[in-house]
């Protein structure tokens, strides 16, 4: 399982929202670069990028950070999302370096293009499922619809999606620990890998995902936690990498 560090990009620079809220963002960094190589430092295996303008407008907004964070670390596994709704823009962002488009919004709204998508960029596409109370949310979480995200899920993994990023929108930001249940239920509903986000705030929330990785959760996502400092991510990776089975 890995620790994958977050970075939020919000007017090109590196923040944190609370329940997904443009409103109600932290400022972390003035240079989202130089906080990808604190990660990388800390022994980041993977970096999780979001557009969060692109989220709410539809195209990428922080494309070019994203480039220039995928061009300085060209052998480290990096996946964006936020704003993909088009192939063009898919195109795009693996020619720039990333290893993984995540379709959001557009692949609850319009699952044909999950499959299109996957069909010819194959092995590299991730859906991300955000849910409230196991419904899944879109347009920047500012929609919650009637589609369980189970079933969303199982959908996707027939389309050929790599992993599904599942976020509990209710916790995410919030320090309140990860939703075990919900993220476990989903991971043993399909058989594609599971990462886990939202929630995560300290050592304790690492070794709950960790004592059930093995229903195939292969990563959980943290954002505010190693920004604030009540997770350590060089120790929680190490603690990790400590008690695989």
């Amino acid at each position: 399982m890995l620790i994958i560090p977050a970075i939020d990009l919000k007017d090109g620079k590196c923040v944190r929202l609370r329940q997904g809220l443009m409103e109600d963002a932290t400022v972390f960094s003035d240079d989202p670069v130089a906080m990808a190589d604190q990660w990388v430092q800390q022994g980041a295996r993977r970096l999780h990028l979001v557009d969060l303008n692109g989220a709410f407008e539809g195209e990428p907004v922080n494309a070019g950070v994203v480039q220039a964070i995928a061009q300085k670390y060209p052998d480290l596994p990096i996946q964006i999302g936020g704003g993909v709704r088009t192939l063009e823009v898919i195109q795009a962002y693996l020619d720039a370096g990333v290893d993984y488009v995540i379709i959001g919004t557009k692949a609850v709204k319009e699952p044909a293009f999950v499959k299109a998508a996957c069909e010819r960029f194959p092995g590299h596409i991730i859906v991300g499922i955000d849910a409230k109370n196991g419904l899944v949310a879109t347009d920047g979480w500012a929609e919650v619809s009637e589609m369980q995200a189970v079933n969303c899920a199982k959908q996707f993994e027939n389309d050929g999606v790599s992993a599904i990023v599942y976020t509990d929108i209710s916790r995410d930001g919030m320090m309140q620990g990860v939703n075990i249940d919900a993220t476990v239920a989903l991971a043993e509903a399909i058989s594609i890998p599971v990462i886990a986000s939202g929630g995560v705030t300290n050592i304790d929330d690492v070794k709950q995902l960790m004592n059930v990785a093995a229903c195939g959760i292969s990563g959980a996502i943290t954002g505010r936690a190693i920004y604030e400092g009540t997770l350590d991510l060089k120790t929680a990776q190490q603690w990790v990498d400590d008690h695989r089975s």
